[in-house]
């Protein structure tokens, strides 16, 4: 019995899908198709996919912001599922908002009133009627998801309410804080682009 492995980590709807359809298609014995990947989207779809195919599946979360999903392939499934699988690429109710925060203060001029500026922005964030789907933090804004900062408490309100929280690695790295993360993960430039072209509307104080 053969473990199949398909790496789709990083990337976005349809791609880790149209990835497992291809190595599903391609076994020629029984066995396990492993995909990994890091959003919830992808985990749905993916056991989606398998029901189409009217095979078992289960996920299991196997580190911080990643996820695998098993498909057990009982024979060759051949080339068409027996029921097409609905997917959906953006959560259900989903805002398209993204907020990208490059520094931890607001504006130009004082920095201890631009400080003041963007903890009083974040926590208005917490206040809108829709949230948005995520928040990216980059350069000086690496510095208000570690610990020590002022506006955790807010962060770490807005994770519990769905909101992704990702910040810049290498962000972090430069300002010697990588260890110091205390909200949301890590996350790398691909990706930060990947969510700002895939948002509907960015926000940047």
């Amino acid at each position: 019995m053969c473990t199949v492995v398909v790496n789709a980590v990083g990337q976005q709807c349809p791609i880790p899908v149209v990835k497992a359809n291809r190595a599903l298609r391609e076994m020629t014995e029984a066995g396990m198709l492993e995909v990994h990947v890091d959003n919830e989207i992808a985990v749905q779809n993916l056991t989606r996919m398998a029901a189409g195919y009217h095979l078992s599946s289960r996920w299991e979360k196997a580190g911080a912001g990643e996820y695998v999903v098993t498909v057990e392939v009982s024979a060759p499934v051949g080339e068409t599922p027996l029921e097409e699988p609905e997917l959906v690429c953006t959560p259900a109710g989903g805002s398209g908002l993204v907020v990208a925060v490059d520094s931890d203060a607001m504006g130009r001029g004082s920095e201890e009133l631009g400080r003041t500026l963007m903890k009083g922005f974040l926590f208005a964030v917490t206040q809108l009627p829709r949230l948005p789907e995520t928040m990216l933090f980059y350069n000086g804004g690496a510095k208000l998801t570690v610990e020590g900062s002022g506006s955790l408490e807010d962060l770490k309100k807005l994770e519990s309410q769905g909101v992704e929280i990702l910040t810049c690695g290498t962000c972090l790295n430069f300002y010697g804080l990588a260890e110091k993360l205390a909200v949301g993960g890590a996350t790398n430039m691909y990706a930060i682009v990947e969510k700002l072209a895939g948002a509907s509307k960015v926000i940047k104080p």
